[in-house]
C-alpha cells in the first residue's frame, strides 16, 4: 500500500504543472460559462463588497491608480523594451517580447468571443472595451509571471531572487485587486484572467524553454 502511495506521489510531482494547467482551464471555463449566460456571480458581488468596505478610501485611491498602471500597455511595452536592451542574451529578450504580444492577442480574442460589458455602478476611472477576462490581470500574470520564472531559473543570489519574486508576485495580485477597486472589472474577470494566464504560461514556458532558451 505504501509503495502504491509513493508511486502516486511520484506521478503527481512529475506531472504537477499539467495538473495545475488542467485545473486552471476548468476554472476558467466554469467562469466563462456563467459569463456566456450573462450571469453576475455571487463572487462578483462579494469581491467588490469586501474591497469597497475595507480598502476604498481617499488615501488608497491614488496609490491604486498608480499600481494599476503597471498592468497597462504603455508600462508593459516600456519594461519589455528596456529588458530587451539590457539583457545580453537576446533570446531571452525575444521570449519576453513574444510573450507580451501573444498574451495580448489571446486576451483580445477571448474578450471579443465573450463580450461581457464592464460594470457601470461604481467606476472610479473610465475604461473602454469588454470586461472578461481582465486584460490587466491576465497580461500582468503572464508578463510578470514569466519574469518570475526567469528570475527563479537564472538569478544565483537566493536573497535577491526571492525578494524579486515576492515583489513581482505582490504586484500581480495588487494589479488584479486594483481593477476591482477601480470598478472597471468584476471579481470573476480578474480571477479568470489569472487562471487562463497561468495555463498559458505553463505551455509558453515549456515551448520557449525547449525551442528558444535551451537551443544550442
Amino acid at each position: 500500500m505504501k509503495q502504491h502511495i509513493e508511486k502516486i506521489k511520484e506521478i503527481i510531482i512529475k506531472n504537477l504543472k499539467w495538473i495545475i494547467l488542467f485545473i486552471c482551464i476548468i476554472g476558467f471555463l466554469l467562469l466563462a460559462e456563467d459569463v456566456f449566460h450573462k450571469e453576475i456571480m455571487n463572487g462578483d458581488v462579494i469581491g467588490y463588497k469586501f474591497i469597497s468596505t475595507y480598502l476604498i478610501s481617499d488615501f488608497a485611491t491614488p496609490i491604486v491608480k498608480f499600481i494599476t498602471n503597471f498592468g497597462g500597455a504603455i508600462c508593459l511595452i516600456v519594461i519589455a523594451i528596456i529588458l530587451f536592451i539590457v539583457i545580453k542574451n537576446k533570446r531571452i529578450g525575444i521570449a519576453i517580447i513574444s510573450n507580451l504580444g501573444i498574451i495580448t492577442i489571446l486576451n483580445q480574442l477571448l474578450k471579443r468571443i465573450l463580450q461581457r460589458p464592464r460594470p457601470e455602478e461604481f467606476r472610479i476611472i473610465n475604461e473602454s472595451g469588454y470586461s472578461f477576462p481582465s486584460g490587466h490581470s491576465m497580461i500582468s500574470m503572464a508578463f510578470y509571471g514569466f519574469l518570475i520564472y526567469l528570475i527563479y531559473k537564472d538569478v544565483k543570489n537566493k536573497y535577491l531572487k526571492w525578494i524579486l519574486i515576492i515583489i513581482l508576485g505582490t504586484l500581480i495580485i495588487s494589479i488584479g485587486i486594483s481593477r476591482i477597486y477601480l470598478g472597471v472589472h468584476y471579481t470573476s474577470d480578474v480571477l479568470a484572467g489569472f487562471l487562463i494566464a497561468i495555463s498559458y504560461l505553463i505551455i509558453y514556458i515549456s515551448i520557449v524553454t525547449k525551442f528558444i532558451l535551451e537551443r544550442d
